[in-house]
């Protein structure tokens, strides 16, 4: 007995058939809610790790306390007339200096090959880089509240809303100041050479600023980079914001400033990870 088949009436299984219509791009809804699944992920990672938080808990006391009790006799008198002046700017340096940490973070992950397998994953590109800066947010609002905290049990007594306003302000600029750092991860082959890299640049911006001495004691040359560092401006805006609750031009140029930076930094951040992994 022999089987015929009639090979006329039957249709081979092809991908369009099977597949008929693959998705090739990502809403933003979508893009939203991946970026805030990875920034989970990493909010897991710091609690299993506790120790990632050492610099965010240690750093605001170690940097309050000396800074006050070095420089406030001699610039303000006393320490107590000098908490306006010095809590704002360590709050701003503290919160600033601490996304770095982001860069360095992000570079050890794609050595592991972690970022590999989130690049194939059908998410949106930007989502794995999103989420990691997001959950770095912790680390901000932790080292904001211990810096505004150690401030007040010193005696300084700040404005309650302007100093809410100010901890949103930081935060917001450091996020903006994050994809930076993630940029030089993305770029650099070495987390050590990112941290190097980066303190290189932070220190120069937040020492030659108004954070911690009054610009009208610098010399000449130097106060005209002063008045135009950006740290300078955000330093001012928070001075503002806790003394008496007043947001000024500082913080219209201090929030004009993050936006710009993410809007520049962000793309190519994105671009160097996608050619990287």
């Amino acid at each position: 007995m022999t089987t015929t088949i009639d090979r006329g009436t039957s249709s081979a299984i092809t991908t369009t058939s099977a597949r008929p219509e693959a998705k090739t791009s990502v809403s933003l809804a979508e893009t939203i809610k991946q970026s805030f699944s990875m920034a989970y992920r990493g909010v897991l990672k710091i609690r299993h790790n506790p120790e990632q938080l050492f610099d965010v808990t240690i750093q605001p006391i170690i940097f309050t306390l000396m800074f006050t009790y070095i420089f406030g006799g001699a610039i303000s008198g006393n320490v107590h007339d000098y908490l306006p002046v010095i809590i704002p700017g360590i709050l701003v340096q503290t919160v600033v200096m601490t996304s770095i940490v982001t860069g360095t973070q992000l570079r050890e992950d794609m050595d592991k090959g972690v970022f590999d397998r989130f690049r194939s994953l059908p998410i949106a590109r930007i989502s794995p880089l999103a989420g990691a800066l997001l959950a770095d947010v912790i680390r901000y609002l932790i080292a904001t509240v211990l810096t505004i905290v150690m401030g007040v049990i010193m005696g300084w007594r700040p404005d309650f809303w302007g100093a809410v306003a100010s901890a949103l302000l930081v935060m917001v600029c450091s996020f903006a100041v994050s994809w930076i750092f993630a940029l030089m991860g993305c770029l650099m082959s070495k987390a050590s050479a990112v941290q190097g890299i980066s303190m290189l640049i932070m220190f120069p911006l937040t020492f030659m600023s108004n954070a911690f001495v009054p610009v009208d004691t610098m010399p000449g040359w130097l106060q005209g980079f002063v008045k135009m560092n950006p740290v300078s401006h955000l330093v001012t805006a928070v001075r503002e914001l806790t003394a008496n609750g007043h947001a000024g031009v500082h913080v219209l140029w201090a929030l004009l400033g993050a936006a710009v930076i993410i809007v520049v930094f962000a793309p190519l951040a994105v671009r160097a990870y996608m050619r990287n992994t």
